[in-house]
């Protein structure tokens, strides 16, 4: 059997494409088979497969959208991850809040970000890309506007600030929205690579902005903690306007329930789901308590190195997912929980030792193992769904439940978001240490690797021999 093709590991969520439809009589002195708009940039013929379309405009449209995309999805992962910025600032700021308040408003973003990724999934298909793509990006504002004001409060009540964090969730459901939009431009040839692009956007946002937004703070005189909401205002806007003035929607898209459903009820979904917790989970919770672990753990610690570790955590993501092509998903995977498990075993001897040193460098071991489990995880999906499958009819159907497996794990491995940072504040109320909290992920990341190994690489089991 060959190996998944690059647009087999890219699949959109649950969603359709767009049936070619028969192309309405094109402007005098248009290219044969050009796309067609209606108004309100609707684009009532699409046919990427169609080699004279797809050099008559379709290439020229879809990388304008492509380019929209990325900018809004970037956007999206930078709101996201805002609190994780200002949350150690905080206290200097006048808020007097507890180490455990302090996780919960790194957790909440992660936690609603994650609840959102299925309905932004479904809301392209029913609302239009480009539609929604404005909508999504006006969404930021509320984060951005509330954040601004709500750190120049110091008397505000906790509920009222972890009320302002959990709408940062917003940025997190962009992913899902807007990999599923431009999965409906490409051809399949080209598919995977535009993805590749639009995901590793996305991730980027999360290293940028604890890189540029703890500077915007600290310019000038004094700390302005506001502007790390302020600046995302304008940002917003513009990729609203961007959106709207030059993306399009497509016609003829939509909602595969069927497929979504199907995924839900097959036990690999649920599996690799769990699998995905611990990959991309470790990803965006590290991400997001990085900052305050080093604050809190370590002051003297210069806090502006943080963002290399989310930094880290998305560059390796595509690299996982090349090297899984040569080695296999599962080996990969099970590698990355080794990585994963080396990485946090380091951070426990540096917090016994107080060794900034090790700790950061622990830290960046986890990141690596992240980044790496996260291409080789979503690898692993169209393996396993085409496994045993020989006609194209049955390959197709398979097809389409693997893409719903996608966004199932997509939301679901999001959720480690949440759970990292309640855990290390779990630990650090019961025990008064972080410790507990890395031996339970510990725990976690050899059970997920022995899961691994037993249902896909397991010599003798049903999946070892299709190379998942």
């Amino acid at each position: 059997m060959s190996a998944p093709t690059r647009e087999q590991l890219t699949a959109d969520p649950a969603v359709a494409a767009p049936a070619p439809v028969s192309a309405p009589s094109a402007p005098a002195g248009a290219p044969a088979g050009a796309p067609v708009s209606s108004p309100g940039r609707w684009i009532d013929h699409w046919d990427p497969e169609d080699a004279v379309f797809w050099r008559g405009g379709g290439r020229a449209i879809a990388r304008r959208n492509l380019g929209f995309s990325i900018g809004a999805e970037f956007l999206g992962f930078c709101v996201w991850a805002l609190w994780s910025v200002v949350v150690p600032l905080l206290p200097g700021a006048g808020f007097h809040l507890t180490l455990n308040e302090q996780f919960w408003l790194i957790a909440v973003p992660s936690l609603v970000g994650a609840t959102l990724r299925i309905p932004y999934t479904f809301a392209v298909p029913r609302f239009g890309g480009r539609n929604w793509t404005v909508v999504s990006a006006l969404l930021l504002l509320l984060p951005s506007a509330a954040l601004a004001w709500v750190v120049t409060q110091p008397q505000t009540s906790f509920g009222v600030l972890l009320a302002c964090a959990a709408l940062a969730g917003f940025g997190g459901g962009n992913f899902a929205s807007s990999m599923t939009n431009i999965s409906f431009f490409f051809p399949e040839a080209e598919k995977g690579k535009a993805l590749g692009l639009n995901a590793a956007g996305g991730n980027l946002g999360t290293g940028i902005v604890q890189l540029l937004v703890p500077a915007v703070i600290v310019a000038g005189a004094g700390t302005q903690l506001d502007r790390a909401g302020l600046v995302f205002v304008p940002l917003a806007l513009l990729a609203a306007l961007g959106a709207w003035r030059f993306m399009d929607n497509l016609s003829g898209v939509r909602s595969d329930y069927g497929a979504f459903a199907a995924a839900a009820r097959d036990r690999h979904t649920w599996i690799i789901s769990f699998l995905y917790i611990g990959t991309f989970g470790s990803f965006i919770g590290y991400a997001g308590v990085f900052p305050t672990l080093l604050k809190t753990q370590f002051p003297g610690a210069p806090l502006q190195l943080a963002f290399l570790g989310a930094l880290v955590g998305a560059l390796t993501r595509p690299l996982g997912g090349l090297v899984a092509d040569r080695v296999g998903g599962a080996r990969l995977t099970i590698t990355s929980f080794a990585i994963l498990t080396v990485g946090a075993l380091g951070a426990v001897a540096a917090l016994t030792s107080h060794s900034f040193g090790l700790f950061f460098a622990s830290f960046m071991v986890l990141f690596t193992g992240a980044g790496l489990g996260n291409g080789a995880t979503y690898r692993m999906i169209p393996a396993v769904f085409r496994a045993g499958v020989d006609d194209s009819a049955s390959l197709a159907v398979r097809r389409k439940v693997a893409a719903g497996c996608i966004g199932i794990a997509g939301a679901v491995g999001a959720y480690g978001g949440f759970f990292i940072p309640r855990g290390f504040a779990m630990a650090k109320q019961t025990y008064g240490s972080l410790v507990p909290a890395f031996w339970v992920f510990i725990a976690a990341y050899v059970l997920m690797a022995a899961t691994t190994y037993a249902v896909y690489a397991r010599r003798g089991s049903a999946l070892a021999a299709e190379s998942v």
